[in-house]
């Protein structure tokens, strides 16, 4: 038998906003451990979101991810020989991985001069209901629905 599961560390809130989710956010756009860089990436990127929509940057990044965050997605099970993808609710704590890591991912998809640049268009894009993270969360929710018939076989 496995022993008990590891605890979670608390994530350090990040120095401008005073907030954990921001860290978050900003560990995963982190790259060989460079954390100062991505912090710089995430302010001046919020600093344009402001500058471009003329709201607060804070605000319509937090938007952005709520915008993003799916409610269901599918999940491969192997029943009888045959592979499923069974529709199913989203944890809490993966919504917002998932979110972050969509944002993330559209973002250097995207055609630009710098990375604040490229991730300050996806977060308008997101908070509006557009861009590609957006379109990503759309498609899992179709994905699921299409697969509503195999919901029964869920554990």
């Amino acid at each position: 038998m496995r022993k008990a599961r590891a605890k979670k560390l608390p994530i350090a809130p990040d120095p401008k906003f005073n907030d954990a989710l921001v860290s978050r956010f900003v560990n995963n756009l982190m790259w060989q451990g460079k954390k100062g860089a991505s912090l710089t990436i995430f302010y001046d990127a919020l600093d344009k979101v402001a500058k471009t929509t003329g709201e607060d940057g804070y605000e319509i990044w937090k938007r952005a991810l709520q915008n993003v965050s799916p409610a269901v997605e599918v999940r491969s099970r192997r029943i009888g020989g045959a592979t499923f993808q069974i529709p199913s609710e989203v944890r809490a704590d993966r919504k917002i991985s998932l979110s972050i890591k969509w944002l993330i991912r559209f973002a250097r998809d995207r055609n630009g001069r710098s990375m604040a640049d490229k991730l300050a268009n996806e977060i308008v894009a997101a908070s509006k209901g557009e861009g590609g993270a957006f379109k990503k969360k759309e498609d899992t929710h179709k994905m699921a629905e299409a697969n509503k018939a195999f919901a029964h076989f869920r554990v």
